[in-house]
């Protein structure tokens, strides 16, 4: 699957003591992210074995979110969340296992652009596995979904939370 992103790019040429700089202006019409909701499985008897990562975020409101972010131009949408997990979580493809047949777009405004953002399910492989935040994120979490859900303040996300436990409890996706 491919994702588009209408974007218009103007390249101004500076010259500046013999180096060339680019500069880009994007005028992104519409926004679209991909990532990942990520959880590990402990030693304890289920439901309880299932904790979700979060981050907080070191700008703006300092929302809880999993790792996601931008679509590049000429990106597909999974290369774009196992990128943007591994900038911001210090997770490759290596340590995660993606689960089959869970997939979640979540739709929204942010300051009056529609934003589209796609969710994969996937575990941890190791459990002990440590998080390296990158500067866009001041903290990380593992919380049970309850937590996790009172964290995720956004109630798209709250409930795409419910459907991957719901996931990973029945082995389907809720209708």
């Amino acid at each position: 699957m491919r994702s588009i992103c209408a974007v218009q790019v103007r390249r101004l040429d500076m010259i500046e003591s013999g180096t060339v700089h680019y500069l880009r202006y994007l005028s992104v019409m519409a926004l679209r992210a991909c990532g990942f909701i990520i959880f590990r499985r402990l030693a304890q008897s289920p439901p309880d074995n299932i904790e979700y990562l979060l981050l907080q975020t070191s700008y703006g409101e300092h929302h809880w979110t999993p790792p996601k972010g931008h679509v590049d131009p000429g990106e597909d949408d999974l290369t774009t969340a196992l990128r943007e997990t591994r900038e911001e979580a210090g997770l490759g493809e290596e340590h995660l296992r993606i689960a089959n047949n869970f997939l979640k777009e979540l739709r929204y405004q942010v300051r009056g652009k529609d934003k589209t953002v796609l969710y994969w399910l996937a575990e941890l492989r190791d459990p002990a596995m440590s998080v390296t935040l990158s500067e866009e994120h001041q903290d990380h979490r593992w919380a049970h979904l309850e937590e996790a859900c009172k964290l995720a303040s956004y109630k798209d996300l709250q409930e795409t939370l419910r459907e991957a436990q719901h996931f990973l409890e029945t082995g389907e996706k809720k209708e």
